[in-house]
Order: C-alpha cells, then sequence, then structure tokens
C-alpha cells in the first residue's frame, strides 16, 4: 500500500477534504466495491457517489471491507433530483446512510439546482438541519451557478462548504471558482478530464511529454494547483493507480497559462440553469 498523503484543503467549517478523490458515476454497484477497493488499497482516502448513481450499498460494502477507521475516508454522497423539499431531503438522506451503513456523512451535496423547480432552497434549509444535527459534517451542492449561490445564501443561515460542477480546461469556471474563493466555497470538479476528450488535445499531450506524464496526470495536476478538489472516475486499476501519482511533479506557471487558454467555455454535461432532472 503507497504512503503517500493527500493534501486537504479546509472547508469554511473547519473540516477537511482530500484534494484528490475517486468519483464513481456510472460505476455499477456490483462493480464498484472492487473499484473502491482498489482506490482505498492505492491511497485514496476520498469516495464521492450519489443517490441517483444507484451504487451506495457497493461503495458501502467496500468501506466495510477495508478495514480501514471510519474516520480516515471522506464520503460524499449526493440528494437525488426527485427527492428535493424539506422533508423529502430528510428521508432520502436516511435512506442514503442506509444503504452506505454509515451513521454521518462526510459531505452531503444537492445535486442539481433545477431553478424551474424551485425547490433548493427548502432543500438547502434541510440540509442546514443535518448539518446541525451533526449527521453531515459538512454540506454543499453541486452544479450551482452563481445566483443560486447567492440565494441560498441570502435565504438560509449558512454558506455551502463546497459547490461541485463540471470544471476542465475547456471549462475552466474562473468567475464560478472566483465568486467561491471570495465567499469560502471550495470549489471540486466533476468531469475533470472533460469526459476524456482532452486526453489528446495537443497542448496536453505536448506538456504530458515534457514532464514524461500521461495526459490525465497533467490535467489532474492542473486542478490540484488551481486549488480545487478533484474527483476523476475511473474502474480501470491501472488508471486509478496513475491517477493517484500526481504529487511528485509539478507544472510549470508556463505549463498552467498554455492549458489555461484552452478554455472555451464548452460543456460536455448538461446545462445548470436549464436542466430539469429529466
Amino acid at each position: 500500500m503507497r504512503t503517500m498523503t493527500v493534501p486537504e484543503l479546509t472547508l469554511n467549517n473547519g473540516s477537511r477534504i482530500p484534494q484528490l478523490g475517486l468519483g464513481v458515476w456510472q460505476v455499477p454497484d456490483e462493480q464498484v466495491v472492487d473499484v473502491v477497493t482498489t482506490a482505498l488499497e492505492v491511497g485514496y482516502r476520498s469516495i464521492d457517489t450519489a443517490a441517483a448513481y444507484g451504487n451506495e450499498r457497493g461503495v458501502g460494502e467496500a468501506l466495510r471491507r477495508s478495514g480501514i477507521d471510519r474516520d480516515d475516508v471522506f464520503v460524499t454522497s449526493k440528494l437525488a433530483n426527485p427527492d428535493q423539499g424539506y422533508d423529502h431531503t430528510l428521508r432520502a438522506f436516511d435512506a442514503s446512510l442506509e444503504r452506505l451503513g454509515l451513521e454521518t456523512l462526510d459531505l452531503y451535496l444537492i445535486h442539481w439546482p433545477l431553478p424551474a423547480r424551485d425547490l433548493y432552497v427548502p432543500t438547502w434549509k434541510a440540509l442546514e438541519h443535518l448539518y446541525a444535527e451533526g449527521r453531515a459534517r459538512a454540506i454543499g451542492v453541486s452544479n450551482f451557478q452563481i445566483p443560486h449561490l447567492q440565494r441560498v445564501m441570502e435565504e438560509g443561515g449558512i454558506a455551502p462548504m463546497v459547490n461541485q460542477i463540471e470544471l476542465h480546461p475547456r471549462l475552466s469556471q474562473r468567475r464560478l471558482r472566483e465568486f467561491g474563493a471570495t465567499h469560502n466555497i471550495v470549489t471540486e470538479a466533476w468531469s475533470p478530464l472533460g469526459h476524456g476528450r482532452l486526453l489528446d488535445d495537443v497542448v496536453v499531450v505536448s506538456i504530458a511529454e515534457e514532464h514524461e506524464r500521461t495526459p490525465a496526470q497533467v490535467l489532474l495536476r492542473w486542478h490540484v494547483q488551481l486549488g480545487d478538489v478533484v474527483i476523476p472516475k475511473s474502474v480501470t486499476p491501472e488508471r486509478i493507480r496513475a491517477n493517484f501519482d500526481i504529487f511528485d511533479f509539478e507544472l510549470s506557471e508556463d505549463d498552467m497559462e498554455r492549458i489555461g487558454r484552452l478554455d472555451a467555455g464548452v460543456r460536455f454535461g448538461p446545462d445548470p440553469d436549464r436542466f430539469d432532472g429529466d
């Protein structure tokens, strides 16, 4: 087992989150046990799942099999879109804990704002209740734009601790990241490799060759040096290991600028302002 320590970021409530974690989107429940087990053996100590992924039971089983102390693994899950609303959220949280076999979550997120439904504010207040109870050690949101963040901060009691968003060099989300930094909201990147479409980008490949690294390692290192949390998904043991090996090299300022110039405002996932959850 590796002894490398992943850097951590401090959330606005004092909790600490590893800067690199494993995402398990689209990993079937029957496969996720082996995937998470491999990641934990490699050294990952942050696992990101969601009710909508349908694999919380498998994640929980892998955690139990690992024998790792519960407090040593940062576990994130997210509220499924149909469960928004105050009372529905509380029941959905209980169901997620039951599937995971846990008594607490390190981080619980609203998966999407779904502005057309206009339920994310009462949903946020339910998360605040769970946080006050101590059952969610930290709470946050996912795919929230600046107006959504402003509204929950104005109408809720506390600011989100994390905003998990689509983020990669083609969609650098500069204004949203700057807003988060101003309000002590940690940015977490999903689809950090741009759905894999950036792995053959000539700029990324060139920088990877210069550092004798893979394009994926260069992209993940870019995220880390931006100061964000990053949660790459892989089901291949070799790639899970390679994605973890990004803390013994550094991109130069010129490398960061070259990658930064790839920004074109291109989304590969849904637009949070229009997505209705279906």
